[in-house]
């Protein structure tokens, strides 16, 4: 439970101390970037600039933490490059660009930079620990015993980013398949939100949408700027 302290500082309380315990399926490790003072550095860094205050806000779900952008900086959606550029945290973890990331800024930067964005909206995961496979990205949904096991503590993550000052009449899902019907089953016997609103993933529209990008924007655009009445 979070009192009398800023988002920034209940974020950076919760995100610093994540630990998932249970036992993986076979050749699936956890990415816990948060271990490493350099990123918990940063992290401190992005949340001070942008959530040091008490504000409400729409809580935006992806997936889990990919290796080239959260999986480095900590931040949802945001990989380096992101990070010094959009942001203005100044950083040395390179300069890896990562689909979502390059989608998910244009769509800030759409809506009047990210100061003005992180007002209203926090870019989070719905597993806030990230998974890798073989050396690749891999979803928590994509095996079942993995899916099974983390849901109580994906369930905790919802409870406590609530908590932190994530807004409960509405929050934003990025993946209208698999994600959406989980998140909606979960939100059907937890009563987290009133509504969950589904875009098209970011990493979807890039690497299969990419001409219609800029009307992809215009709708995030509209339905955030919806969300976040």
């Amino acid at each position: 439970m979070f009192f009398r302290m800023s988002f920034a500082d209940n974020a950076y309380k919760y995100f610093t101390h994540l630990e998932l315990k249970h036992e993986l399926p076979a050749g699936v490790e956890v990415m816990n970037p948060y271990k490493e003072r350099t990123v918990r550095e940063c992290f401190r860094a992005f949340l001070k600039l942008h959530f040091d205050d008490s504000r409400k806000r729409v809580l935006i779900f992806g997936i889990n933490p990919s290796r080239f952008g959260a999986g480095i900086t900590g931040v949802a959606f945001t990989d380096p490059v992101a990070l010094r550029d959009f942001c203005g945290v100044p950083n040395a973890m390179g300069d890896t660009r990562e689909l979502s990331s390059t989608f998910v800024y244009q769509v800030v930067e759409a809506m009047g930079g990210a100061k003005k964005f992180y007002k209203d909206f926090f870019l989070t995961a719905s597993c806030p620990l990230g998974f890798t496979k073989d050396g690749v990205n891999y979803n928590f949904y994509d095996h079942p015993d993995l899916q099974r096991d983390v849901t109580p503590f994906i369930v905790r993550s919802m409870k406590a980013q609530i908590a932190m000052g994530g807004r409960t009449d509405v929050a934003v899902v990025l993946g209208t398949g698999k994600l959406m019907a989980y998140l909606e089953r979960l939100n059907a016997e937890h009563k987290f939100f009133k509504k969950l609103v589904a875009l098209e993933h970011p990493r979807f529209i890039m690497q299969y949408r990419r001409k219609r990008v800029p009307a992809f924007v215009e709708k995030y655009r509209k339905v955030l700027r919806d969300a976040a009445r």
